[in-house]
C-alpha cells in the first residue's frame, strides 16, 4: 500500500483540545487530540456527524510542540437555562480551559489516496474549520503540504514553525553553542513501557452515539539544531 503524510501547522492565539470534558467543566490537552484533528478533517471533507470517519481515524499521528502554550481558564455563566421539567430556569456556572499562544506541527500518515483526499479538503473546506472548539477558528495557512516521510520522521525533520525573530535568534545562538533547545514530540505507538494511553481515538461523532477508543502515545524530544531552524528568507516571508 502506498502511503503519504499530511502536514498541518497549528499556530493560533487560542485553541482547545478537550479529551475529558464533562458537563460544566471543559478541559484542554496540552497538544492537539486525535479526535480533534480527525474532526477537523471530517469538517474539511464535508462528512456529517453521523458519517463514516474510519478512514480518517486510521491515520497515524505525530505532533511536535514548536511553542508550548499556556493553559488558561475562562469562567462562564449561562442564565435562564430551562430545567428538565420545563417549569423554571436556572443559572449554570462552567469552567472552560484553553491553550494560549501555542504552536504545533501535526503529521498524519496513511493510505496515499485518503491522505490526498484530506489534503484537497483542506485546500477547499466544505465546513468551517476550528481548533478543537467552535470559538477558535483555524488559521487560513493550516495546511503545510504532503511528504513521503513517515509521520514520526516528519516531526523530527521538518523546519521549525516558529518565526518570531527574537525567539529564533536565541534558538540559533543556543544551537551554535552546542546547547540546542528541545522540542517535545508525541507519536502513535504500540502498547509498552514509557507509553501512555489516551482515550481520544474517535469511533463515531454522532450526537446520540459519540464513541472513542484508546490510543497509545510515546513522548520524546528532538533537539532544535541548526538544520531545523528557519532561514532568514523564510523568516522574512512570514
Amino acid at each position: 500500500m502506498n502511503t503519504a503524510t499530511l502536514l498541518l501547522g497549528i499556530d493560533a492565539p487560542l485553541q482547545s483540545w478537550g479529551v475529558q470534558s464533562r458537563f460544566e467543566r471543559r478541559d484542554t490537552g496540552i497538544e492537539p487530540s486525535k479526535s480533534g484533528i480527525v474532526g477537523l478533517l471530517a469538517a474539511a471533507l464535508g462528512i456529517p456527524r453521523d458519517g463514516d470517519i474510519r478512514h480518517l481515524a486510521a491515520f497515524g499521528m505525530a505532533v511536535r510542540c514548536d511553542r508550548e502554550g499556556q493553559v488558561e481558564r475562562d469562567y462562564h455563566t449561562t442564565q435562564n437555562v430551562p430545567t428538565t421539567d420545563g417549569r423554571s430556569s436556572r443559572t449554570i456556572v462552567s469552567e472552560r480551559h484553553y491553550l494560549a499562544d501555542a504552536c504545533f506541527l501535526v503529521a498524519l500518515e496513511g493510505a496515499a489516496e485518503h491522505i490526498e483526499e484530506a489534503a484537497e479538503g483542506l485546500r477547499k473546506p466544505v465546513f468551517p474549520l476550528f481548533l478543537g472548539r467552535k470559538a477558535f477558528a483555524a488559521p487560513p495557512d493550516l495546511f503545510l503540504g504532503l511528504t513521503e516521510l513517515s509521520a514520526t520522521e516528519a516531526v523530527r525533520k521538518h523546519v521549525w514553525l516558529e518565526r518570531r525573530g527574537r525567539i529564533v535568534q536565541k534558538a540559533r545562538r543556543d544551537a551554535d553553542e552546542g546547547k540546542p533547545q528541545m522540542l517535545r514530540i508525541s507519536c502513535d505507538s504500540e502498547p509498552g513501557p514509557s507509553v501512555h494511553m489516551r482515550y481520544d481515538h474517535p469511533v463515531s461523532f454522532a450526537w446520540a452515539a459519540r464513541k472513542f477508543a484508546p490510543r497509545y502515545v510515546r513522548t520524546d524530544f528532538v533537539p532544535l539544531t541548526s538544520g531545523l531552524l528557519p532561514s532568514l528568507k523564510e523568516q522574512a516571508c512570514t
